[in-house]
């Protein structure tokens, strides 16, 4: 990759992430007495958005709305749940949470079941010290991004062989343009989540019916053809960005006909040999959707194996 393609794709992710900036980590705390959870949450709130539960249960069902968290910190001691049972049950829907007990108790064998078990990453005996506990929970939040990080590396990686077959198989077995559209289009969109996919054939800088499309919901357009993103990225064969604000307003804010449902796009132009050949969409619905920089350089990898498999399928 060249050295000016990889400065473009960082000014496209810088762009992206300014305004889709991530917020701070999330991280739950979980004591039946109100004055620990409000020492909790001004020990940790600079660093962490933090939620506060007051029972295993209300736990429970707060989790099932806010989805996963960094860090659970909870105490042992609670009326109708203990917490190792309580951080028992959260294992299944979030193993890459870390959980820390509270514990002003010697329950040595709860807790080293839960230890053992995975199910606790370390505890802390109350009253606890708000510089040791700080400081564990610092680690803890190194290593659950240490696992997403290595998540991420995995799931590139099949990302990466996912898109290469599907590559393959249209410049091997498909002899039909509009078939090989579709297969490179669901491609792209089983791959990197989007809600709606357009590859669309481009001749003569313009727009030509020929296109494949995938898409996970029928109300968005299907059709690049009233997008104010394609002007620019036919004229400059450059990546195009755009992601919906509420301030956003004029053209820039109209990325299809549907736009309410719309959160991120971007839009690729596909080249062989210099010349535009297709304009790839990728639409996201999810307003908290982060595009990262090792993901648009993979989708930009991918779009340009995507343009030998188009010129391959016009000359079959």
């Amino acid at each position: 990759m060249s050295d000016n393609v990889i400065v473009n794709l960082d000014s496209i992710n810088r762009k992206l992430m300014s305004l889709t900036k991530p917020e701070k980590p999330k991280m739950l705390v979980v004591d039946d007495e109100s004055d620990n959870l409000d020492l909790l949450y001004r020990t940790f709130r600079r660093d962490f958005q933090v939620l506060r539960a007051d029972s295993g249960g209300a736990a429970l069902e707060l989790l099932s709305t806010e989805g996963e968290v960094a860090v659970i910190i909870s105490d042992q001691r609670m009326p109708e749940m203990k917490g190792t049972e309580f951080l028992s049950k959260t294992v299944p829907n979030f193993p890459d949470t870390i959980r820390i007990i509270l514990t002003g108790f010697t329950d040595v064998e709860d807790l080293v079941e839960a230890i053992n078990s995975g199910q606790v990453y370390k505890y802390i005996t109350k009253p606890w010290d708000p510089n040791e506990l700080k400081k564990m929970v610092q680690q803890a939040a190194q290593t659950y991004n240490a696992l997403k990080e290595r998540a991420e590396e995995i799931y590139r990686a099949h990302t990466q062989m996912t898109l290469m077959q599907a590559i393959v198989e249209v410049t091997q077995v498909s002899d039909n343009l509009e078939n090989s559209l579709n297969i490179i289009a669901k491609a792209f969109g089983n791959s990197f989540g989007v809600d709606n996919c357009i590859l669309q054939i481009v001749e003569e800088d313009r727009l030509i019916e020929t296109q494949g499309t995938y898409t996970k919901d029928k109300s968005i357009a299907k059709t690049l053809e009233n997008d104010p993103l394609v002007k620019d990225a036919i004229a400059t064969h450059q990546i195009q960005t755009w992601v919906n604000l509420p301030t956003a307003t004029g053209s820039g804010a109209v990325a299809n006909d549907h736009t309410t449902n719309i959160q991120v796009h971007i839009i690729l132009p596909i080249l062989y040999h210099n010349q535009l050949l297709a304009l790839l969409s990728l639409q996201w619905q999810d307003k908290e959707r982060r595009i990262t920089e090792e993901d648009l350089k993979l989708i930009h990898l991918s779009a340009q194996q995507v343009g030998l498999a188009i010129a391959s399928t016009k000359k079959g």
